[in-house]
């Protein structure tokens, strides 16, 4: 039997080689975790105006983007989605003033004029910075209050286990684990690729959330059953024993689904890309955690691993703050 378990410095080495550069990726200035800073903010998250527009003729995405430049509005992001339909994002676009024509009159003339847009069919939004604001918030604390209530229905689930509130508190470590990657992997799309995260975004990570942690209860349960079964036994050999049992099991379930968010990214519309990326990411780094990380955390835990880490942090950190007192 392999063993996982005695192994296991080497997955946290492996979160920490993926979870770093996306940590360093988000704490690139003006702001840590700042939506400005950290991930590219959609129109969801960030204020400005979109425009859905449809032409007559074949149209090329420098086309527009030089009308725009042209337009007055050489910060605006085009893209084509399909056909001759193109998605345009700009500044907040003023409204008009007087007798005067509005900055998006101004637009859907320029740009009916000089490359045949149908005005008919334009679609047009606009988020303003209160609502943008308020919409961080309510994703922050919607992922808060999911954590929490994950949290304790763990611990509730596995209450007759001894010292059952380690297991919440593990599946939420492993949670965090995974969405740490996965907002280090959109920092560093966004800066790269210019991916820009949405509300769908914080649909998918409160599904990955559910996904995530619906894998950790398998490996739990697993454990549980084991541990009753030899409740006189060290929890380790249990632990490594319920994963070598639930593998099959776990890497099955997100294979499978991996396949079918692998199809549907591929051949499926724009407008839910950054949901399906999020859920295929999800998938494997939720499978990893369930297996190699929040197991990992019961041993540790059993064994003090976790207490004498951070007396070793907190000695050092004194060692250091004396040595420089004494200089």
């Amino acid at each position: 039997m392999l063993d996982i378990v005695g192994k296991r410095g080497w997955y946290f080495l492996i979160s920490a080689l993926i979870i770093i550069p996306g940590l360093i990726s988000m704490a690139i200035p003006p702001g840590w975790l700042s939506w400005e800073s950290g991930l590219k903010a959609g129109i969801d998250f960030s204020s400005g105006s979109v425009m859905n527009v449809t032409f007559l003729q074949p149209v090329e995405e420098v086309d527009v983007q030089e009308r725009m430049s042209l337009l007055g509005h050489p910060e605006a992001l085009v893209q084509k989605i399909g056909g001759d339909n193109f998605f345009i994002r700009t500044v907040v676009l003023e409204e008009a003033v007087g007798d005067g024509l509005s900055e998006r009159e101004v637009i859907e003339r320029g740009l009916e004029e000089f490359l045949g847009m149908e005005r008919d069919k334009v679609e047009f939004d606009t988020v303003s910075p209160i609502v943008a604001q308020e919409t961080v918030k309510t994703a922050f604390y919607a992922l808060a209050a999911a954590s929490v209530f994950i949290l304790f229905f763990v611990w509730y689930a596995f209450r007759r286990v001894p010292k059952a509130h380690r297991y919440g508190v593990s599946a939420i470590l492993a949670l965090v684990h995974d969405l740490f990657v996965i907002l280090g992997v959109f920092s560093i799309l966004g800066k790269v690729i210019d991916l820009e995260v949405n509300s769908m975004f914080i649909v998918g990570l409160l599904i990955v959330a559910g996904y995530s942690v619906n894998d950790t209860i398998v490996v739990f349960d697993r454990i549980r059953e084991n541990v009753s079964r030899h409740p006189d036994r060290e929890l380790a050999p249990m632990v490594n024993l319920s994963i070598m049992e639930s593998m099959g099991r776990s890497l099955n379930t997100s294979i499978t689904t991996l396949v079918v968010l692998l199809a549907m990214l591929f051949i499926g519309g724009n407008s839910i890309r950054e949901l399906l990326l999020v859920l295929a990411i999800g998938a494997l780094v939720g499978t990893y955690s369930s297996i190699f990380i929040a197991s990992q955390f019961l041993v540790m835990w059993d064994r003090g691993e976790i207490g004498r880490f951070f007396r070793r942090g907190s000695a050092a950190a004194a060692s250091s703050l004396l040595h420089l007192i004494g200089r």
